[in-house]
């Protein structure tokens, strides 16, 4: 089975965030051009993205979210707080 590639965040020479220039459909090959900032969710970790969606498939539940991560609730809610502070930043530099 083939590895899925991810979408690269920063520059490999400098580590500045990338942005997005073109985009190709699969289907009919149109392409669109331009320059594009990723949105801020695109912008996290991946395993900070993963968080997100187990924290949509819980219901926004805390509690069921540390069961199911086999750690302790203020843990997750520390996890939580740390993550929302890195999205109001990525939010931030989008203005």
């Amino acid at each position: 089975m083939d590895k899925v590639k991810q979408l690269p965040k920063l520059c490999p020479s400098c580590g500045s965030v990338l942005r997005v220039k073109t985009m190709q459909c699969a289907h009919c090959q149109t392409s669109v051009e331009g320059d594009y900032q990723q949105p801020a969710l695109m912008r996290i970790a991946k395993e900070d993205q993963e968080f997100i969606v187990n924290f949509v498939l819980c219901s926004g539940s805390l509690k069921e979210m540390a069961h199911k991560m086999g750690l302790s609730y203020p843990t997750v809610r520390n996890r939580l707080d740390d993550l929302i502070a890195v999205l109001k930043q990525n939010m931030e530099t989008e203005e």
